[in-house]
């Protein structure tokens, strides 16, 4: 008689969801690229600062 195992890993399977991506406004990406800008001026102080 065959008989069915259980699974532990059944229960963390994900579900495919079909997912739609939100497109950015022109000021998110603005927004978006000045905490870039922001991070890297900070991140080149500290390293100039560090490594003087």
């Amino acid at each position: 008689m065959l008989s069915k195992s259980f699974s532990i890993f059944h229960v963390f399977a994900r579900q495919k969801k079909e997912s739609t991506k939100r497109v950015l406004t022109k000021r998110e990406w603005v927004n978006a690229d000045r905490v870039v800008l922001i991070f890297l001026l900070l991140a080149t102080i500290a390293g100039a600062i560090i490594f003087s």
